[in-house]
């Protein structure tokens, strides 16, 4: 561990730069895997919790009609198409249910994920009104262009796979390109030292 720990001061002071990145994206690729587990415990279960009357409403924006692999669905920028068993009864996994899970888990693993990338990870010490206002400006816009992604896998998924593999899907692409793009997004909005 001695000799890990004085390559990695080394390191910081031959690279600064470099170490500086690995360090950030280290600490950032941590936390951003912790809340993604969050998320699927929320995707995994809120919808059963939220019962079949939600999963069986349609709601959903733009809602543009689509075939893809002979499988009907809804295309949208938000929303979710109800999801129906082999016997035509509504299924958890779905409709307004689904979404209201996936807003919720994907809101809360950014309420933890906030001040985790912000004090730890980026240390910054910026204007925390402004840098949470970008955040949720960031959050909103990466959320419905994921989800537009995301209801294509979720409609074409819930017919060829079984519940709890496409959770894992969903869980990748709402959690794994979001944490991309949030990558960036916190170099920007996450200025390290003082507030100017």
């Amino acid at each position: 561990m001695e000799a890990l720990k004085n390559w990695w001061t080394n390191f910081e002071k031959s690279h600064p730069k470099a170490s500086k990145w690995v360090r950030e994206g280290g600490l950032f690729f941590i936390f951003s895997n912790l809340v993604t587990v969050i998320q699927y415990i929320i995707y995994a279960f809120l919808p059963n919790m939220l019962g079949l009357e939600l999963a069986g409403t349609e709601w959903s924006w733009p809602a543009i009609p689509v075939s893809l692999f002979g499988i009907d669905f809804t295309w949208n920028a938000i929303g979710y198409d109800v999801v129906y068993d082999a016997a035509g009864n509504v299924a958890i996994g779905g409709g307004l249910g689904y979404l209201i899970a996936m807003l919720v888990g994907s809101f809360l693993a950014q309420v933890i994920n906030f001040p985790l990338q912000r004090n730890i990870t980026f240390r910054s010490k910026g204007n925390v009104f402004y840098q949470a206002m970008w955040y949720f400006i960031a959050w909103v816009v990466i959320t419905f262009v994921v989800n537009s992604i995301n209801c294509v896998w979720v409609a074409v998924a819930s017919v060829l796979l079984p519940t709890w593999i496409y959770n894992i899907g969903t869980t990748v692409l709402m959690g794994g390109i979001s944490m991309v793009v949030f990558f960036f997004v916190f170099k920007i909005i996450f200025p390290e030292g003082e507030q100017k």
